[in-house]
């Protein structure tokens, strides 16, 4: 945990003086403010297990007022590759294409698997700071790293495991065939500790998309995993590994809900027709799609995949890694830019766009009705200073206190 954070709190307490949303407040049919009211929250054992009204204890931490909101998962990040704890270093301007950074890396591995694990600690850290307790990291998969990125990877998690929880996607970042990488990612598949077998622009490293896309819905099916496959391509081969995707799995409904494409730039670049009808097959077949929301030249048509009800995850991708300079870690922070991109800036749309950082777990319904934190509840929040949620997104404030399995933390308490 980052050094201005300390454990106030484990096992079982209560919480007073909590501040949670109770409703919308409305202008005819508009909502034009969210109501909250001062609560007391009961923990056991890293579970919620009562929501009191304000003044039924004189006892317990007194939070002062603290806005309560779901804590922060971060849905697609590479907590094995990161150059945070090293000194500062942009990106080379050399380095312009996937393959290049592939041979990139295949120099640079060795020595940063040295220090892997003390770094992975670190953006972990970094996460937690930012109100981030769950996380889908990939991790590398390569004839250069072996299985030695899981390895130190699962080594950070557990010296975290306390206060952190992830699951792991085996990703074979240099390509399944264009390096010989296929035979480790069935080592990887039939691990417990991997949940997802990923890819990489079938096309354009490996130069066969059925192939790629075949191995991979296999392997996810042999071994009972989902699948999160990274799709830079844009064009024609983009929209060909989608649509054999999707017909994949429908092919095998088992893999409905359990199937994501990472980036998919492709869909950023098609006519509103073209977004509406792929959109529509996404939803269909109960394909998500995990965004970094890039900016850049690429802009995700993330509200036309909303209407259809595509499952949209995001993540901040790189944190300051040798892939991007860039990457706070700060998942409110990527909500208030999804805010801004797409214009949701009435009280009731930012009170949606929180469910970008809390992997759509919202305080209230969409008619405003209350619906978390209940009893039964896992006990993973954040506290901050904000009088809603749509004022957290504007603003985002600084996270003062998290809730983590049973430990509380807080900031200068």
């Amino acid at each position: 945990m980052q050094p201005d954070y300390k454990v106030i709190a484990s096992g079982n307490y209560l919480l007073k003086n909590v501040r949670l949303e109770t409703g919308f407040d409305y202008d005819e049919k508009d909502v034009i403010r969210t109501k909250t009211d001062l609560f007391c929250v009961e923990i056991e054992k890293g579970t919620i297990k009562n929501i009191l009204p304000g003044d039924a204890h004189s006892g317990g931490i007194d939070v002062n007022g603290k806005l309560m909101l779901p804590a922060f998962s971060d849905m697609h990040i590479h907590l094995d590759k990161t150059l945070y704890g090293l000194p500062w270093q942009a990106i080379s301007p050399k380095r312009k294409t996937v393959k290049d950074m592939i041979a990139y890396e295949q120099e640079i591995i060795p020595e940063l698997l040295k220090t892997s694990v003390e770094r992975g600690g670190e953006l972990i850290s970094l996460l937690q700071s930012y109100g981030t307790t769950f996380a889908r990291t990939h991790f590398n998969i390569d004839p250069t790293s072996g299985l030695q990125s899981l390895e130190n990877l699962e080594k950070a998690l557990e010296y975290k495991k306390d206060l952190f929880s992830a699951e792991l996607v085996a990703f074979p970042q240099h390509g399944l065939y264009y390096t010989d990488s296929a035979h480790l990612m069935k080592e990887a598949a039939a691990l417990k500790s991997v949940s997802f077998i990923g890819g990489l622009d079938p096309y354009s490293i490996d130069g066969n998309i059925e192939k790629v896309i075949d191995f991979t819905v296999q392997l996810a099916l042999d071994y009972e995993k989902g699948i999160d496959i990274h799709l830079h391509e844009i064009g024609e081969s983009g929209m060909k590994t989608i649509s054999y995707l999707i017909d994949k799995v429908i092919e095998n409904p088992i893999l409905k809900e359990k199937t994501f494409i990472s980036h998919a730039f492709t869909l950023g670049h098609l006519s509103s027709k073209e977004t509406n009808e792929i959109a529509e097959r996404l939803a269909n077949a109960k394909v998500g799609i995990a965004s970094s929301i890039p900016f850049r030249g690429t802009i995700m048509p993330v509200p036309a995949l909303k209407k259809y009800g595509v499952n949209i995850l995001v993540g901040n991708d790189n944190v300051q890694d040798h892939w991007s300079t860039f990457g706070s870690g700060n998942m409110l922070q990527k909500a208030n830019l999804i805010a801004e991109l797409y214009g949701y800036e009435t009280e009731f749309e930012l009170s949606r766009t929180l469910g970008f950082a809390t992997r759509n777990v919202f305080p209230l319904n969409e008619k405003g009705e209350m619906q978390w934190p209940k009893a039964g509840d896992q006990a993973n929040a954040v506290f901050l200073n904000a009088s809603c949620s749509a004022e957290a997104v504007a603003r985002v404030p600084k996270i003062e206190g998290l809730l983590i399995q049973d430990h509380l933390l807080w900031k200068e308490f």
